[in-house]
C-alpha cells in the first residue's frame, strides 16, 4: 500500500510528461510542414512556381548577350553648321540704310549610336543621327576613333548606313524579329548621355506599333514597342534577344520630358536589314509597292462591307496601273495574309511588303465577300516599273550640276536652304526654260537642302512636278516638270 502511493505519482508523471513531449512534437511538426492555400473558385487549378527560364528552356542571364554585343555598338559624332537668321540693330533709321545685322553660322554637336554589321565597317544608325552633318565621327568601344561617310539613307525607316574604314571589327548579327513573341526579354545597347557601352533590359511590350513620328512622304512605321529604358543618345542602337542577335534598331521613346518615361521603339531588323542590304549593293533603297491604300478593319467599316470576319487589312483603293490593279483588287478586298505572315493592320503589311524588292512575286491572300481567294502578285517600285533605281538617276533625268547654297547667299536671298544650279545639260530643266544661277528651294512643297534630299524626295512622284526656286537676283520662279 505504501508502495503503491509511491509509484502512483511517479507513474502519473510520466505519463504526463509524455503526453506534453507527444503533443509538442506534433505542433512542432505542423509547422515545419509547406502549407498550399487554397483560394476560392481556384481549388481546381494548378498552381506552380514562375520558371525563370527562355522559351528555348535556356537559364535567362543577361550577360552572354550583353558580351557577345556590346562591342557591336558604337558611339555616332556629328557636327553641323547652322545659318542664323539676321537680327535688327533697334534702330529703324540704322536697319534702313545699313541692313540688318548678320550673324556668324552657328555650329551644332550631336551624337547618337550605331550598330556594325559587318567586320569591314559598315555600320547602321538612325537617319535624323547623321542628318544634314557636316563632319560624321565613329567611336568604337575600344576607345578607337574614325571618320566616317554616309553610305545612304532611307528618310522612309529613318534608317542610314555609314561607313569606316576599318578591318576585323565586331558586329551583331541579323536576328529575325518576325520570331519575337510579346513579353521576350530583350537588351538595349546603346550611348545614352554620351555614356559609352550602356545595357538596359526589358521585356518586348507590343509589335508593328505606328506612332506617327516620320515626316516622309511614303514612312513605314511597324516599331517593336519594349519597356527597355532609352534615352537621348540611344537612337540609332541596337535592340538585341538573348541569342545576342540584332533584332531591332532603337529608334523613339515615348516622352513628355524629353527622358524615357516607360516605353521605347525600335525598327525591326526585318525592315533594317533589307533597308542596309539595299544600300550597301545599290546605293538606294529599292523600294517595293502593292499599289493599294488602306485602312483598318473596324466594325463599322465591316459593316459597311457586309464583311463578317475582323481580321486583315481593308483595301480602300486601287492605284492605277499598279500591281494590285492587275491582279484584279478591288475596294472592300481584305488582305489576310502575305507569303503566309498574317497581316492584321496597315502596319504589319506595310512591314510585309517593304521585305522584297521590285519584280518579286508574292502570295497573297484576299477575303472577297467573305470567301478566301488566292493571288500571286509582282510588286513594282515606286514609279510603277520594275527596274533597279540608282542613286542620282533621277536627278540626272533633270540635266544639271547641282550644289548646295552658302551661308553668305541663304541670307542675302532670305532663303534658309537650296540647290543652285551650276552646269545646266540636256534634260527636264532646260527644257522649261531654267537658267543656270537658279536656285531649287522646295519641289512638290517639300524643302530641300542637299542633291539627296531632292532625290529622296524625286523618287517618290510621278507625273508632275513642281519646282520653286530663286535667282540670286531676287526673282522668284516656278516650273512645272514631268517625271
Amino acid at each position: 500500500m505504501k508502495t503503491n502511493r509511491i509509484l502512483a505519482p511517479v507513474f502519473y508523471s510520466i505519463i504526463g510528461g509524455l503526453v506534453v513531449f507527444a503533443f509538442t512534437h506534433f505542433m512542432a511538426k505542423e509547422q515545419t510542414q509547406t502549407h498550399t492555400p487554397t483560394f476560392p473558385k481556384y481549388d481546381s487549378v494548378p498552381f506552380s512556381l514562375a520558371s525563370f527560364t527562355t522559351s528555348t528552356g535556356e537559364i535567362t542571364d543577361f550577360t552572354y548577350a550583353a558580351e557577345r554585343t556590346v562591342h557591336g555598338v558604337v558611339h555616332v559624332k556629328t557636327k553641323a553648321t547652322r545659318s542664323q537668321p539676321d537680327f535688327s540693330f533697334g534702330n529703324p533709321f540704322y536697319d534702313f540704310f545699313f541692313g540688318p545685322r548678320q550673324r556668324e553660322p552657328q555650329q551644332i554637336s550631336g551624337s547618337g549610336s550605331g550598330v556594325i554589321i559587318s567586320k569591314d565597317g559598315y555600320i547602321v544608325t538612325n537617319n535624323h543621327v547623321i542628318d544634314r552633318a557636316d563632319n560624321i565621327e565613329v567611336v568604337l568601344n575600344d576607345r578607337r576613333s574614325f571618320d566616317a561617310t554616309v553610305v545612304g539613307r532611307d528618310p522612309s525607316t529613318d534608317l542610314a548606313v555609314i561607313k569606316i574604314e576599318a578591318e576585323n571589327l565586331p558586329f551583331i548579327p541579323f536576328g529575325n524579329s518576325e520570331m519575337l513573341k510579346v513579353g521576350e526579354w530583350v537588351l538595349a545597347i546603346g550611348n545614352p548621355f554620351n555614356l559609352n557601352s550602356t545595357v538596359t533590359a526589358g521585356i518586348v511590350s507590343a509589335k508593328a506599333r505606328n506612332i506617327n513620328i516620320l515626316s516622309a512622304q511614303y514612312p513605314i512605321e511597324s516599331f517593336i514597342q519594349t519597356d527597355a529604358a532609352v534615352n537621348p543618345g540611344n537612337s540609332g542602337g541596337a535592340l538585341v534577344n538573348l541569342r545576342g542577335e540584332l533584332i531591332g534598331i532603337n529608334t523613339a521613346i515615348a516622352s513628355q520630358t524629353g527622358n524615357f518615361a516607360g516605353y521605347s521603339f525600335a525598327v525591326p531588323s526585318s525592315i533594317a536589314q533589307k533597308v542596309a542590304v539595299d544600300i550597301i549593293e545599290f546605293g538606294e533603297v529599292q523600294r517595293a509597292i502593292l499599289g493599294v491604300s488602306i485602312n483598318d478593319l473596324n466594325s463599322e467599316l465591316a459593316k459597311k462591307y457586309n464583311i463578317k470576319e475582323l481580321k486583315g487589312v481593308l483595301v480602300m483603293g486601287v492605284a492605277e496601273g499598279g500591281a494590285a490593279e492587275e491582279i484584279g483588287l478591288k475596294e472592300g478586298d481584305v488582305i489576310l495574309e502575305v507569303n503566309g505572315v498574317p497581316v492584321n493592320s496597315p502596319n504589319q503589311l506595310q512591314e510585309q511588303i517593304s521585305k522584297y524588292r521590285p519584280k518579286d512575286k508574292v502570295e497573297i491572300v484576299v477575303n472577297r465577300g467573305n470567301k478566301k481567294k488566292q493571288y500571286e502578285v509582282v510588286l513594282r517600285n515606286m514609279r510603277g516599273g520594275f527596274d533597279v533605281v540608282r542613286p542620282n538617276e533621277i536627278v540626272d533625268v533633270l540635266g544639271a550640276e547641282l550644289k548646295e547654297v552658302d551661308a553668305n547667299l541663304q541670307r542675302r536671298l532670305g532663303i534658309r536652304s537650296g540647290l543652285q544650279v551650276v552646269k545646266l545639260k540636256d534634260g527636264k530643266l532646260k527644257e522649261q526654260g531654267v537658267k543656270e544661277g537658279f536656285i531649287i528651294t522646295r519641289v512638290n512643297r517639300t524643302n530641300v537642302t542637299t542633291a539627296e534630299d531632292l532625290y529622296q524626295t524625286l523618287s517618290t512622284l510621278s507625273g508632275g512636278v513642281l519646282v520653286e526656286g530663286v535667282y540670286p537676283n531676287g526673282l522668284v520662279a516656278y516650273y512645272a516638270i514631268g517625271l
